[in-house]
C-alpha cells in the first residue's frame, strides 16, 4: 500500500501509541482531583505543555489543549467574536480557508457579523495589501492559514503581520493545521500573531487532539463552559493520554524536520515534473518556492476527481480530491473555485499529499501506474 493521504489524517506512529497506552493503564487519575493520583496526572500533563511550548519557542502558559483544529478554529473566531463584539463585528478572512475556518464564519454573518473575504491570486496566495485595504475601525478579527489544504500554497502571514503591528487591537489568528513538521515555524510564530491552531492526527498523534496557542495578554472567550480546565479556556476533564501523546508525536516530527522536509520535496519534484509532461494534466500546487513540500494537486483534465481517486486505489495507492472534509460531497474545491480554475477542471482534480514515511521508490511507483491509469483515461478525455 501507498499512502499518500497524509493531509487528511496521519498514521498514529508506534512511540506515540506506546506512550498513550501506557498512560491509558497507569495514569487515568483527574488532573484536576486533589489527591495524590490525580497530582500525578496533572503533573504529567503540565510536562506535556511545557515541551509543546519549548519545542515551538513559546511560553507553557500560552498552550491550550483541545480536541483538534475545527474546536480551535470555531474557538478562536467565535471567542473572538464574543469577547470583542461590543467593539466591532468586522471580521477578514480568505477565500480558501478551511471549512472550519468558513462555515464558522457564516455562522457569525446570521449573528450580524460581516466578514471581508479576501481573494486570492492564481496560486491560491492572498497580497497583504488587500489586508490593509480591508481593516476598518470596527475590525476585530484577521483569520488567516498558514498552509492551505488543497494546493499547499503558504500564506504571507509574517506580513500580513507587520500591517497589523499598527492595529494593536485587532486579533490575528493562523489556522497552522497543515504547518507542523513543514519547517516554517518561523512564519506561524511571528511575533504578532494572537492565536494559533493545531491538529494532532496531522503529525502522527491520537485523533481527538490539538492546542491553541494564545499569546500572554490576549483575551478570548472560551467556547467550552464547565469545571474551569486549561486555566478556564477549555472546559471538561483533560484527556491526559491523549495529550502526553500529542507532546510525544510533535517531539519526533520536530527531532526530523529538517529531513523530512527535504525528503518530501524531492518526492513531490520527482512527481510534479513527471506530471508536467502531459497534455491533459494541470498542476495547481507549485513546484517548490511559496508552496509546502508535502502537498500536490493536480487534475486530468476530464476525468472526474473521484473516478480518478479509485483508479489509484485499486492500484493500492491512496490519494484524495483535495480536502477530506469535502470530498464526499463531489463539490468543485473552493480553493480552486477561489482561483478562477474552470469548474469542469476543477471537478478533476485530486491532492497528493506525503509523510515522513514515504518513499522516492513510492513515487517512482506512483509514476508508473499513472502511466497506466493516463492511457485508459485517453479515450475519454481525446
Amino acid at each position: 500500500m501507498i499512502y499518500f493521504d497524509n493531509s487528511a489524517t496521519t498514521q498514529i506512529s508506534p512511540d506515540v501509541l506506546a506512550t498513550y497506552n501506557t498512560v491509558s493503564k497507569k495514569i487515568w487519575g483527574n488532573p484536576s482531583s486533589l489527591h495524590n493520583f490525580g497530582e500525578t496526572a496533572w503533573n504529567l500533563l503540565e510536562q506535556a505543555r511545557t515541551q509543546i511550548a519549548n519545542l515551538l519557542g513559546v511560553k507553557p502558559g500560552e498552550i491550550i489543549f483541545t480536541s483538534g483544529g475545527s474546536e480551535g478554529d470555531n474557538w478562536v473566531i467565535k471567542g473572538t467574536a464574543m469577547t470583542k463584539h461590543r467593539f466591532g463585528k468586522h471580521i477578514i478572512t480568505t477565500s480558501v480557508e478551511h471549512a472550519a475556518v468558513r462555515n464558522a464564519m457564516e455562522q457569525l454573518e446570521q449573528l450580524g457579523f460581516e466578514v471581508t473575504y479576501l481573494p486570492v491570486d492564481k496560486e491560491g496566495r492572498i497580497d497583504p495589501a488587500d489586508v490593509k485595504a480591508a481593516i476598518r475601525p470596527d475590525t476585530i478579527l484577521v483569520s488567516i492559514m498558514a498552509v492551505n489544504n488543497e494546493v499547499g500554497t503558504i500564506q504571507p502571514i509574517k506580513e500580513v503581520g507587520e500591517i497589523l503591528k499598527d492595529y494593536p487591537n485587532i486579533h490575528y489568528m493562523v489556522d497552522a493545521v497543515q504547518a507542523v513538521g513543514k519547517g516554517i515555524d518561523d512564519i506561524v510564530f511571528s511575533d504578532r500573531v494572537d492565536f494559533a491552531v493545531f491538529s494532532g492526527h496531522k503529525f502522527h498523534a491520537p485523533r481527538g487532539t490539538g492546542f491553541v496557542y494564545v499569546r500572554a495578554g490576549r483575551q478570548i472567550e472560551p467556547l467550552i463552559a464547565g469545571g474551569g480546565q486549561e486555566r478556564t479556556m477549555r472546559s471538561g476533564t483533560e484527556n491526559t493520554p491523549g495529550d502526553v501523546a500529542l507532546s510525544r508525536a510533535i517531539r519526533l516530527v520536530k527531532e526530523n524536520e529538517s529531513q523530512t522536509v527535504k525528503n518530501e520535496q524531492t518526492i513531490k519534484e520527482r512527481i510534479y515534473d513527471h506530471l508536467a509532461q502531459f497534455d491533459h494534466v494541470e498542476i495547481f500546487s507549485g513546484r517548490n518556492d511559496g508552496f509546502a513540500p508535502h502537498v500536490l494537486c493536480f487534475a486530468i483534465v476530464g476525468v472526474r476527481g473521484e473516478t480518478i481517486v479509485h483508479a489509484f486505489e485499486e492500484k493500492d495507492i491512496f490519494i484524495s480530491t483535495t480536502s477530506a472534509c469535502s470530498s464526499k460531497k463531489h463539490s468543485e474545491a473552493g480553493t480552486l473555485a477561489a482561483m478562477k480554475v474552470p469548474e469542469n477542471v476543477a471537478t478533476s482534480a485530486v491532492r497528493i499529499s506525503l509523510g515522513d514515511q514515504n518513499t522516492l521508490e513510492e513515487a517512482d511507483q506512483f509514476n508508473k501506474v499513472f502511466d497506466e491509469l493516463y492511457a485508459g483515461f485517453k479515450k475519454i478525455i481525446e
